[in-house]
């Protein structure tokens, strides 16, 4: 993998741009998206507040005025994807603006005192197509790790953009992320046969046992994924991944967990 420029948008499929911000100092990664179809343009988990002058600047840098913007859809209402809507609501200033998401989520999102039409993906039958025919599908993952999460699949390029879900921590983050084949059977996590100083699985695991809520919503969430076609995954945390073997690696180790969320207390775990 090329040597990538954080301080650019970094630009992962046909119109699909990575638009966050890197700190190597911080374990968590947020990974904000844009996608850019002709003079429409929607943003996906848009990040914090914290996080916005960063990611409109990458926004500007892909050359699309904001005011093309049409939609900002959040998979989720927390702050680290959602806490930008009243910045990006005065930088777009189109009162066509339109919030995507669940309506279980509208309702706690309303709080980050948006101005912006919420729209439940119920009402346009779990789908969303761009003026010249590009569809988004939207898929229910219940609980995983809120009530109203879901993910978004782009037909076109097959890019599935998870939210949580394939979320890790790691402050060896890297955009793209790289496994080898020793690290499908191996379960060394702790101790890498291979002398890597940080587990890539092992910040995905740890991830999902303290984020998800249970084992069964994210079996649940993972059997969805597994029965799509796609050949990029990418998470609001977390690295992207564009190989479909490393996919059935991660999907296949996320199955075997079984201390996720509560099971971890039911299972004898304390906090």
């Amino acid at each position: 993998m090329n040597k990538l420029d954080y301080s650019n948008p970094i630009k992962i499929e046909k119109g699909i741009y990575w638009i966050g911000y890197l700190d190597r100092d911080f374990s968590l990664h947020c990974n904000p998206y844009i996608i850019i179809e002709g003079d429409e343009a929607v943003v996906i988990d848009g990040g914090s507040r914290t996080d916005f002058s960063t990611v409109m600047m990458k926004i500007l840098q892909t050359g699309i005025n904001p005011k093309n913007i049409t939609h900002l859809i959040y998979h989720h209402y927390d702050p680290d994807l959602c806490g930008s809507i009243p910045d990006f609501e005065e930088i777009i200033n189109n009162e066509n603006l339109k919030i995507l998401s669940h309506s279980t989520n509208n309702v706690f999102i309303k709080y980050y005192g948006g101005r912006t039409k919420r729209e439940c993906i119920s009402t346009l039958n779990y789908e969303y197509t761009f003026k010249t025919g590009r569809k988004l599908k939207f898929f229910m993952t219940p609980y995983s790790h809120s009530q109203g999460s879901f993910i978004t699949y782009d037909e076109q390029t097959k890019t599935l953009f998870t939210s949580d879900i394939f979320g890790s921590y790691g402050k060896r983050w890297e955009l793209y992320l790289e496994l080898t084949k020793h690290c499908d059977k191996c379960t060394s996590y702790t101790n890498c046969p291979l002398g890597k100083k940080e587990c890539d699985i092992e910040g995905i695991l740890e991830f999902h046992r303290k984020i998800m809520t249970s084992k069964i919503a994210l079996d649940y969430a993972l059997d969805i994924i597994a029965k799509l076609d796609v050949n990029i995954i990418a998470p609001q945390h977390g690295s992207i991944i564009n190989d479909r073997n490393i996919i059935n690696t991660i999907i296949k180790k996320l199955k075997e967990e079984k201390n996720i969320g509560i099971d971890r207390i039911l299972n004898g775990e304390r906090l």
